[in-house]
């Protein structure tokens, strides 16, 4: 429902008190509070604000002794470092500290208030337990918002580890309480609030015109002016005179008091009327957040924005600023470096086209003073039960799948659907059947190579010609082009050879992390692959964006080789779309920087980090091989290999990348050594401590083959087939993966610390054995006992000890767990380059030393029962072998709720009553990569009935959840089968 404009006030309302709760995060929330509130008091009510922004905020715009302020912070929001950088272990932390420790007594007190000012109505924005508590009191209550913080917090509980979910758990449960959502523009996606009442913008009015404000700070019309406007200061941040360009002035919000500002800066009072300074200004520049895009739209202000990292109401935010043409994005690092010329000419050159309501105050406070008099605007609501299962889905960081839209749940879709948005890589928007008859691939001659009939490879050839047609678009009266579409149409020389690779995500069938213990691994390229265009050309010759050559032309040293990138898919995840730097900066005198430098340069901009995937080939290239480039580097990335569903879609990035390079310099790199050198880039510049399995899939598989390898470090040991009667499928939970996260480091931490005790145990055990023999003849030595001690003593990787051994010598020695300070106390290290142990942490040991060791057994039993003959009893086996694995993934706490619930669906498909008169169709499923969500692995009979069984456990896993698991079927070749192309544009013809 979405409500325009409200009607007169009824006379015989009678006086109403509302609860008005804000969070705790920033003054945003408050600013906008201020306007509904000022709306409530207006129509002749009382409201009292529960809030801990400082009493200016609603004092200066609302004097009425109806307004009741009550100081308190029952949140606290997102915990930042300084005005860019979250903090997402101490925001969960924060809000366990200040909402879930002391939540009894918070809901105590907060009853026996609302009861004490007879409240009519709670209103919260957002503040989860102010819903909990209405409902224990027995008042309604409504939301107001644009996000909620269990989608905000979804993405950092990935990070902290699984322990930190049931904060997310608790909030979506708090949401389930509320009536209904007031809904405000250029919202996220919110599950827990099941009736949803749009609303326009919500705005603080104006109380001088830009003339008036201008006249009173003595800014003259011929001055452009920009208003810096960050909450607050990235840390460290000196703002030097030279950052404006001539003949303009900034006005500074939140300067300390102590802070001294160049003439052309303005320092503003803490209490300056910001949407009157707003409205004189030419352009904002700031950080992304509801108040700032509200303003800058609702007075046409063209915003400069950078972006935040890991803060998931921004990208929707975003979208709505870009769509009215109002948003010029800034990198960081030239916001931090001074190169702000090029943005603020770009931005006073846009025409902000925002003509939407602005009234959404006055639309929120009447639909709220209906709700609180009895009348119901909301629909039926569905159970809280079923909202709140809807909201547990962690789905809230799925990741758009180009072309697969049906794997996106109904309430994601509706948020973009709402701007007509679309997302991911503009190569794959069409289904596979059109593929073929839309091609333009006459329009490139291809000088090298095939693209082997592969449909993904010719529709990524279709986009390139398609490239050079943006900028004619342009030129319509079209409001908005996607942005990353805009920079690719700039990137090439279409006169010059381009250089295209391709390399598969990959489907875990066996092995799993038990690859950086030196398992068998078994592993199978998927149908979803990632796509690399590579150009280099002269510096002199490179098309270089106007940012980049603005701080090219600062440093007066004429054209230098350039790197720019630009990644596909990244409107609806909060990371840019494009990448550049001067190759130089990889250098360091004569040699390559530092990986660990490397590292650090890549992660000063969160939203950038991505690029580390992708550059780091660069660096690992001329580091491991002494290449050097001289020329600049142009490259398209495209990837349908979704994130987050431990398919390998970093792996895949990596090596398409990495391929590319090589071969637009013809380095010839085999696919194993390509592997090894890609996995150093996730190790060492990404700073993911992953096996190398993922890598050698995807640069060495072959299509409908298992890669067969030896992880040790990483041997391949044979192809093998995927018998014709057998399937494989992935079937995703919806709960991202990330082996960055806490929980699968953890494990590999606790895997490396067993082999270090069981190394100790050998040893001690070696000692005695030889102390006893001393006079003992050789014959009557145990030779063999000795030599296996021996080896065990100087075990190099875990899975090199047998099953029996491990149970008969080791298994009962070992202890469950082990804080950190302990072991390294007793053990010194624990021999793994890429983890460190964390003295305060207690590892689990007896679980994680022990899955590798029976991992690497029942894949050597998998590899041999592929090849034996057909039989249910051989599926059966098989299946039994993945059950197993996934029940030791569990056992090691690497499994998710999502994962647990496909599992048991293969399970009931497989014995349920139903299909015993069946031929079987699946056998068994397991988690898969690095586990604690992703996607599980299935077997079963190729068939069309196995098939039909998929797709029912698909519908299930939605009845049950609400979330519409993407299917993983299919096989493609590995980067090293496929090659590359050369191509170059016929420049005669016009697409």
């Amino acid at each position: 429902m979405r409500i325009e404009g409200s009607g007169g006030e009824c006379s015989s309302i009678k006086q109403l008190a509302f609860a008005y709760y804000v969070t705790g995060h920033g003054f945003g929330h408050a600013t906008r509070v201020v306007e509904v509130v000022r709306n409530l008091i207006a129509a002749g009510h009382d409201v009292h604000v529960v809030t801990g922004a400082p009493d200016f905020v609603f004092t200066s715009e609302i004097q009425s002794p109806r307004l009741f302020l009550r100081k308190l912070v029952l949140d606290c929001g997102a915990v930042q470092a300084d005005a860019l950088t979250v903090d997402r272990l101490a925001s969960l932390q924060k809000y366990s500290e200040t909402a879930v420790q002391p939540r009894d007594s918070i809901l105590a007190t907060e009853v026996e208030w609302l009861n004490s000012i007879k409240a009519d109505l709670v209103v919260s924005d957002v503040v989860p337990v102010a819903c909990r508590a209405a409902a224990e009191a027995g008042i309604r209550s409504v939301c107001v918002t644009n996000f909620s913080w269990d989608f905000i917090y979804a993405e950092y509980v990935m990070d902290a580890g699984y322990h930190h979910r049931s904060i997310v758990w608790q909030i979506a449960e708090d949401y389930s309480h509320c009536e209904f959502l007031i809904r405000l523009p250029g919202y996220c996606p919110m599950p827990a609030f099941r009736d949803v009442i749009d609303v326009p913008l919500v705005v603080r009015r104006l109380h001088k015109s830009r003339k008036e404000v201008r006249k009173e700070l003595g800014i003259g019309e011929d001055v452009k002016l920009v208003i810096l406007n960050f909450g607050g200061q990235p840390a460290g941040w000196k703002l030097k005179e030279e950052y404006l360009p001539s003949g303009w002035l900034c006005l500074v919000c939140g300067a300390s008091d102590t802070q001294e500002l160049p003439p052309n800066f303005v320092k503003l009072p803490k209490d300056a009327y910001t949407p009157d300074l707003i409205a004189a200004s030419d352009c904002m520049l700031g950080k992304i957040g509801y108040g700032t895009v509200s303003e800058a739209l609702a007075y046409k202000l063209p915003f400069v924005f950078v972006r935040r990292d890991y803060f998931n109401e921004e990208p929707f935010l975003r979208n709505m600023l870009e769509f009215y043409q109002s948003g010029v994005e800034m990198i960081r690092r030239d916001l931090l470096t001074g190169h702000w010329k090029p943005y603020l000419e770009r931005a006073i050159s846009l025409k902000p086209c925002y003509e939407g309501g602005i009234n959404g105050g006055e639309v929120a406070a009447h639909i709220l003073q209906e709700t609180a008099i009895g009348n119901n605007y909301a629909s039926d609501k569905l159970s809280g039960a079923r909202r709140l299962r809807d909201a547990i889905i962690l789905g809230y960081q799925l990741q758009r799948v180009p072309g697969r839209d049906v794997s996106i749940p109904e309430w994601y879709t509706n948020a973009e659907n709402e701007l007509g948005l679309s997302t991911g890589s503009p190569t794959c928007q069409m289904s596979e059947s059109s593929l073929i008859t839309n091609l333009h691939t006459e329009d490139f001659e291809i000088l090298h190579g095939d693209f082997q009939g592969l449909s993904d490879t010719m529709s990524f050839l279709n986009c390139l010609v398609e490239l050079n047609n943006v900028s004619d678009s342009e030129k319509n009266n079209e409001k908005r082009q996607m942005r990353e579409r805009k920079a690719a149409a700039g990137l090439f020389n279409w006169e010059e050879d381009i250089f295209v690779t391709r390399a598969p995500g990959r489907l875990d069938v066996m092995g799993g992390i038990a690859d950086y213990s030196g398992s068998l691994v078994l592993q199978m390229p998927i149908r979803e692959a990632c796509h690399v265009a590579v150009q280099r050309n002269h510096p002199s010759k490179h098309r270089l964006w106007k940012h980049a050559l603005a701080r090219q032309n600062a440093k007066g040293q004429g054209p230098m080789p350039v790197l720019q990138i630009v990644s596909y898919g990244s409107e609806l995840s909060n990371r840019g779309p494009t990448f550049d730097m001067n190759l130089s900066d990889f250098m360091e005198g004569e040699q390559p920087i530092s990986y660990e430098k490397a590292k650090k340069y890549f992660a000063q901009d969160p939203s950038q980090k991505w690029a580390a995937y992708v550059a780091g080939t660069i660096l690992v290239l001329m580091k491991e091989l002494g290449v050097r480039f001289e020329d600049s580097i142009s490259m398209l990335v495209s990837s349908a290999v979704p994130e987050g569903k431990g398919v390998s879609s970093s792996a895949s990035v990596e090596v398409a990348s990495m391929s590319a390079i090589a071969a637009a310099h013809g380095l010839s790199i085999s696919p194993r050594d390509l592997a090894l050198l890609c996995q150093k880039v996730e190790n060492h510049i990404v700073g993911a401590p992953c096996g190398v399995m993922d890598q050698m899939t995807s640069a060495c598989g072959e299509a409908n083959k298992l890669l067969a390898m030896v992880c040790q470090p990483a041997e391949v040991v044979g192809l093998v087939a995927i018998p014709s009667h057998i399937r494989f499928w992935g079937i995703d939970s919806g709960i991202r993966h990330s082996v960055r996260g806490a929980d699968y480091g953890s494990v590999r931490i606790g895997a490396f610390m067993g082999q270090k005790m069981i190394k100790a145990i050998a040893s001690t055990r070696l000692s005695q054995s030889l102390s006893t023999a001393n006079g003992v003849s050789p014959d009557e030595l145990d030779n063999d006992g000795l030599e296996l001690l021996e080896a065990e003593a100087s075990l190099d990787y875990l899975c090199n000890l047998s099953p029996h051994r491990y149970e008969a010598l080791y298994a009962k020695l070992l202890p469950e767990s082990m804080l950190g300070e302990t072991f390294l106390e007793k053990y010194t290290d624990h021999g793994d380059t890429v983890t460190v142990i964390d003295k305060k942490r207690t590892y689990g040991v007896t679980a994680a030393a022990k899955h590798p060791v029976y991992e690497n057994f029942r894949v050597k039993a998998f590899k041999a029962l592929l090849t034996s003959t057909a039989s249910d009893e051989q599926l059966t086996a098989l299946g039994e072998l993945l059950y197993q694995c996934h029940y030791s993934y569990s056992a090691c706490g690497l499994g998710s709720d999502g994962t647990e619930r496909l599992v048991l669906l293969v399970q009931e498909m497989q014995h349920g009553k139903v299909f015993k008169g069946e031929d079987g169709t699946l056998y068994g499923a397991k988690i898969t990569g690095g586990g604690s969500g992703g996607t599980v692995c299935a077997i079963g009979r190729n068939s069309l009935c196995s098939s039909q069984h998929i797709l029912e456990i698909q519908q299930r896993y939605k009845s049950a959840t609400g979330y519409l698991p993407f299917i993983f079927e299919g096989s493609s070749p590995g980067a090293g089968k496929f090659g590359y192309l050369r191509i170059r544009r016929r420049i005669s013809l016009k697409s």
